[in-house]
């Protein structure tokens, strides 16, 4: 990793905040890995500044320089959170409030894809069978993964560096391809405000999904959290869940390589596959991804992994740092 510029001393701090814990770790030097890794219950702290300042004090840190990825949009120095009750903000206000010199506010993401270079051996697991992807600087990446919410990007190579590319591909359509699947979009279309693939491949939708294939078997579901059902796995409603959640990722997956052109590999991150990664290699996740005539061959050469990193965003956000040239950046590439 080289240095983000003038001004920018170490340590560093980076941070991978969602709508339900605010992880933030320290890099102490050049080429070193997050350390000292916390996580603060998002709810619990007024914002996003406030939320690093109590990590700040608990560690004792004035760090030179900082990036810190948030689950949701972020636009010309200005961020929400999708999931969480917090006021949007900027990244100004926010280097101000903690007196930082460098300060970037990136995608959750965005800081994803930029870790994918960085995770090799057992940060990774293949998923489908074969090797996982080993990035070489001349094809697409792309990363996904459900969580809080559905997160998806692209990392383009340019000129010896990396690109990110962010954006809300959970809001696509839902990729229903069997009866089962076309009735539970059928049904929860018929909900208000829900439609889109976040709304089943998510810890939420997780529990949607769950609920839905009850009201198709036409049985009273009793009410589990996401967890429970990743866990539940001799019960028979929970362990069709999975099953129909694996391959509803798999066409999802198979549709982001195909619009990001992520030649190079696709990687899975989000919290909950780690939880299912043995259902995730017995499910039809990679025929789902493959299955897309005429381009079957094409998907049939990428690889696919789940990151079994444990903060890969956190490698990310300091990835982020090394590639900037200036001592005072505010906004996103």
């Amino acid at each position: 990793m080289g240095d983000p510029g003038a001004g920018a001393a170490f340590p560093w701090l980076v941070a991978d905040v969602g709508g339900t814990n605010a992880r933030f770790a320290l890099v102490e030097g050049p080429g070193e890995r997050p350390g000292r890794v916390r996580s603060l219950p998002t709810r619990e702290h007024a914002g996003l500044a406030e939320a690093a300042a109590a990590y700040l004090a608990e560690e004792g840190a004035r760090p030179g320089a900082a990036c810190l990825a948030v689950a949701g949009p972020v636009s010309a120095g200005r961020y929400r959170l999708t999931n969480a009750d917090w006021a949007p903000g900027t990244a100004e206000r926010v280097r101000d409030s903690l007196g930082l010199p460098v300060l970037r506010i990136v995608n959750d993401f965005e800081a994803l894809a930029m870790a994918l270079p960085h995770l090799a051996g057992d940060d990774l697991r293949p998923v489908g069978g074969g090797a996982p992807p080993v990035p070489d600087g001349t094809e697409r990446l792309a990363v996904l993964g459900p969580g809080t919410g559905l997160g998806v990007a692209g990392l383009l190579p340019l000129d010896g560096r990396w690109v990110p590319l962010p954006g809300e591909g959970g809001h696509v359509d839902v990729p229903a391809a069997t009866d089962r699947e076309i009735e539970v979009l059928r049904l929860l279309r018929a909900e208000p405000g829900v439609g889109s693939a976040e709304h089943l491949l998510s810890g939420s939708g997780l529990v949607r999904l769950h609920r839905l294939l009850g009201v198709i078997h036409g049985v009273r579901v009793e009410p589990m959290t996401a967890a429970r059902i990743c866990a539940a796995d001799e019960d028979p409603l929970c362990a069709e869940t999975i099953e129909v959640f694996c391959a509803l990722l798999g066409s999802f997956a198979g549709n982001a390589a195909l619009t990001l052109g992520a030649r190079g590999g696709l990687y899975l991150g989000g919290g909950i596959l780690p939880r299912i990664a043995d259902a995730l290699d017995r499910s039809d996740f990679r025929s789902r991804f493959e299955s897309k005539p005429p381009v079957e061959d094409y998907l049939r050469a990428i690889p696919t992994a789940l990151i079994v990193h444990p903060g890969p965003a956190l490698v990310g956000a300091a990835a982020f740092l090394s590639q900037t040239r200036t001592s005072r950046s505010l906004e996103t590439p």
